[in-house]
């Protein structure tokens, strides 16, 4: 019998009697056998200077290398690294080799994930090999258990396709995530388009590469109906017509990668290719609009963006080096390092409630009785990350040696759990 006590933990959960109530609780077998003020008896305790428990971090944007790609990434250290991050769900992109873009693709994930701690989610491919020409069988991947579909870090380029897409989505309540870049404005782009990538002579990606897909994106869906969550949004002006179409009632969802909240275009001043991400880093007061964008709603959640490169993608001349950053261990300590404009709770929801709202996935409950699908974290522990600590295969991750506030102590799900 395993007996675990987390004590004298916050509770951060909107619907659970014991939200902003600070408790003991006693998980026995992966279930919540009691809460409240006891001293319970265990065989393990939990304990932190500013103990938190949420229901477990829920990520909308992250990539594996499996298949094709392991040298980069597996399943198995995937998976690893989102608990490492506290997540116990993960929504994984299609681009890998060969792309998740068939039936027995997505079945081969969930295969693979089926005995791990975290979750892996598979999302399928909108197009054949994610090249945005050919429509996949939408409706069997659905039926074999994707959760939504997108070209993940491929643009749907073809208004056609994106228009019957929608519309063969639209039966099921299907879901399409989408990367808006217009790759004929930001063709061999390597930074945000500024004065900074001016004075390195590195060749700028424009915002407008976003915001013509976000426009394009929006007219084509109040034509066609159905949903379209927009991945990674990097622009204000793409986030005001997300605003606008919100107001007018279209099913329109967004996230920001974690890093694009901290991490500013100054990084690239010693073209250090761990900052080189797609869409770029943008200028310190877009950070500014985004944290605004997200206090007030318009950013629906927080993603890590995870994208694990290995060195010899990496090590390179600046404009050979591929695009991406490894994330997904350091993603909630990072932004809350750098948050002074949410409360904890509100931030926590943008790792929780909503990307489970965007994927239509029902919400884990904090009360006895209830099987614990559980992030406990430390929200007043400084922790620095190590490359050789970090899960992840890859570590091109620009915060491993930097001080970050928020150390996750361990997750649970269900009949599994882990402590660190």
């Amino acid at each position: 019998m395993n007996n675990i006590l987390i004590k004298q933990a916050e509770i951060i959960h909107p619907h659970s009697e014991w939200n902003g109530k600070r408790v003991n609780l006693l998980i026995q077998d992966g279930i919540i056998q009691k809460i409240g003020d006891k001293n319970f008896e265990a065989s393990q305790v939990i304990e932190g200077k500013d103990l938190k428990v949420s229901m477990g971090w829920c990520d909308l944007r992250s990539f594996s290398g499996d298949p094709g790609f392991e040298s980069k990434e597996n399943m198995t250290s995937f998976a690893a690294a989102a608990a490492m991050g506290g997540y116990t769900a993960v929504a994984c992109m299609p681009n890998t080799h060969p792309s998740l873009d068939n039936k027995e693709s997505i079945m081969y994930v969930l295969a693979t994930a089926r005995n791990f701690l975290t979750r892996i989610l598979p999302v399928g491919s909108l197009t054949a090999k994610n090249k945005g020409e050919e429509l996949t069988e939408i409706l069997d991947m659905h039926h074999a258990g994707a959760v939504a579909f997108s070209d993940g870090n491929m643009p749907v380029w073809h208004s056609d396709v994106l228009l019957r897409g929608l519309l063969y989505l639209k039966p099921f309540n299907g879901l399409l995530m989408v990367h808006a870049e217009d790759k004929y404005l930001s063709v061999q782009g390597q930074m945000n388009e500024s004065k900074t990538s001016t004075t390195l002579g590195l060749k700028g990606i424009p915002k407008l590469a976003e915001e013509v897909m976000v426009q394009r994106d929006i007219s084509i869906l109040e034509y066609t109906g159905g949903k379209i969550h927009f991945s990674h949004v990097s622009s204000p002006k793409s986030l005001d017509m997300i605003k606008d179409a919100k107001k007018k009632g279209l099913s329109v969802t967004c996230d920001i990668a974690a890093y694009q909240l901290i991490l500013d275009e100054s990084y690239m001043v010693n073209f250090d290719t761990f900052y080189k991400v797609n869409p770029p880093l943008r200028s310190k007061k877009d950070i500014d609009a985004f944290w605004k964008y997200l206090g007030d709603g318009t950013i629906d959640a927080i993603v890590s963006d995870h994208q694990p490169q290995d060195t010899e993608c990496k090590n390179l001349e600046f404009d050979l080096a591929d695009f991406g950053i490894s994330n997904i261990e350091t993603a909630f300590a990072a932004v809350h390092t750098a948050n002074q404009k949410m409360s904890l709770a509100d931030l926590i929801d943008k790792f929780t409630v909503q990307p489970r709202k965007v994927l239509n996935l029902s919400l884990p409950e904090i009360k006895v009785g209830a099987s614990a699908e559980l992030t406990v974290f430390d929200a007043a522990e400084t922790w620095t990350p190590m490359a050789k600590e970090l899960k992840s295969k890859s570590k091109n991750n620009p915060f491993i040696g930097t001080s970050l506030k928020g150390k996750v102590k361990a997750v649970f799900n269900a009949s599994q759990h882990q402590l660190f």
